[in-house]
């Protein structure tokens, strides 16, 4: 598939990082390194099979937790008391907290900026014929790549296992998808994700899908929400 993108949600392996931690509901100061390392790995397989470009840093980010990993694996020397030894992880947690804290005071900081625009009277125009977009209801705020490629891989994992195979042409392309994307949206106003593909029955129709919605998305055709943390993606039209 030579069809590659990349999109301002796109972020580092930090973020992958601090994004599993918090999926996996586990202490920052006692990561389990097997399991993040596996998932890491899921994570780059499926940016391979978007054809989304990897940076060098995540390949990188890969061969410290695997350093970490096999560090873990080895005895504790007889010599070294329990005080002595130094947790193989330390570093990367104390990498990640650093990271963790300026990231959120670059968030506090736009957030004051936001707060600042408000203080100047700017002139709007609201369609009065415009639909309410699911009223009442409290959207999360940065969705990022890697709550788009969650929705993806449960959207791959509910495929049904394929008990023979056989061999065939499927014809299907970006530009098709984006256009039953955008019919989608123009039956409803708002669409979850797991919804959109409820239908699709090929594992690489899926993957166009996929990465027609990122298309949209980069375009600024279509906005992304979510209403809870790792909830299914919402998708409605800019």
């Amino acid at each position: 598939m030579a069809y590659k993108i990349k999109l301002d949600i796109f972020e580092g392996p930090f973020d992958l990082l601090l994004f599993l931690i918090k999926k996996n509901e586990v202490d920052i100061y006692d990561i389990p390194i097997h399991d993040i390392t596996e998932q890491f790995l899921e994570y780059l397989e499926l940016m391979k099979i978007l054809d989304l470009e990897i940076a060098g840093e995540f390949i990188e980010m890969v061969a410290s937790l695997m350093r970490i990993k096999a560090r873990m694996l080895l005895p504790k020397p007889a010599h070294i008391s329990d005080d002595e030894y130094e947790d193989p992880r330390t570093e990367l947690v104390e990498k990640l907290i650093a990271y963790k804290q300026f990231k959120e005071a670059a968030r506090d900081m736009a957030d004051f900026e936001t707060e600042r625009m408000k203080h100047f009277t700017r002139a709007y125009f609201i369609d009065p014929t415009a639909d309410t977009i699911v009223p009442n209801e409290e959207y999360l705020e940065n969705i990022s790549l890697f709550d788009l490629l969650l929705a993806f891989k449960k959207a791959l994992d509910a495929m049904p296992k394929v008990t023979h195979h056989e061999v065939r042409r499927i014809e299907v392309t970006i530009e098709e998808q984006r256009d039953y994307i955008l019919g989608k949206l123009a039956q409803k106003t708002v669409i979850l994700f797991q919804e959109l593909v409820a239908e699709l029955r090929e594992r690489i129709v899926i993957i166009v899908t996929f990465i027609a919605l990122l298309d949209l998305i980069n375009k600024r055709r279509l906005e992304v929400r979510q209403t809870e943390v790792f909830g299914d993606i919402r998708i409605k039209l800019r």
